[in-house]
Order: structure tokens, then C-alpha cells, then sequence
């Protein structure tokens, strides 16, 4: 159990630091490809498990659709709504989605998440 807690502080640190690196991102989860949920910062009233499920099924619908299509391997997932935008990044063991608001500047937003999802990837190896 240590070990997992070690772990879990690790994941936290990630998420607080990605979210405090940015204003404009709202939320954060981690998630497993299957969809459970692993770590996740939310604004109240914000259901975690409901979430890890909708990315998990968004995730491989679009692995799917990037393999049938044949444009190489699956890497992100960038939906744009009227009031925000949802990114998912594969973390190769989980997957990071986040959501922000319309005034995020997108490019500083993928250059944070990509650097998170890379040290995710990096603290779920070692779990290993």
C-alpha cells in the first residue's frame, strides 16, 4: 500500500501542477484505457466514474477509426464545443483527458498536457 500511495501523491502532483499551470483548463482525469477511473481533479457536481467511462469510449472509437483509416497510430483527441474544449492524450498505460474553457490558448494547452501525459507515462512504467 505505500507504494500505491506513493504513486497516487505522484499522479496528484502531475494534475495540480498542469492545472495550476493554466487557468483555462478546468478539469483533469486520469483513467484507465478501460475506462476506471485512476486520479482526477473536478469541479463539484462533476461525476469521476461517468467521465473515465465517456473518454474510455471515446478513446477507442478513435484508436479504431485512426487504424481502419490507416494515419497511423492513435495519439490525441481534440473535440471543440461551444463553450470549452475536451483534449484526451494517450499516456500509454492511461489516458489524460482535460477540459478547458473557449479562451484557452490551445497551443500552451497541448504543450502542458503532452508534458503530463509523458510523466503519467513515466510514474505508471515504474508502477510496473
Amino acid at each position: 500500500m505505500p507504494e500505491e500511495d506513493n504513486i497516487t501523491r505522484k499522479l496528484e502532483a502531475v494534475l495540480k501542477r498542469l492545472l495550476a499551470s493554466n487557468r483555462e483548463i478546468t478539469l483533469a482525469v486520469i483513467t484507465t484505457m478501460e475506462g476506471l477511473p485512476i486520479l482526477s481533479i473536478l469541479p463539484r457536481g462533476y461525476n469521476e466514474t461517468r467521465i473515465s467511462a465517456m473518454v474510455a469510449t471515446l478513446l477507442s472509437l478513435s484508436e479504431r477509426s485512426v487504424l481502419d483509416m490507416e494515419i497511423g497510430i492513435f495519439e490525441q483527441i481534440f473535440i471543440k464545443g461551444l463553450d470549452g474544449y475536451l483534449l484526451i492524450f494517450n499516456s500509454e498505460q492511461a489516458v489524460l483527458a482535460v477540459s478547458t474553457t473557449e479562451k484557452a490558448q490551445l497551443g500552451l494547452v497541448f504543450l502542458e498536457c503532452e508534458r503530463a501525459s509523458y510523466d503519467i507515462s513515466k510514474i505508471l512504467k515504474k508502477e510496473k
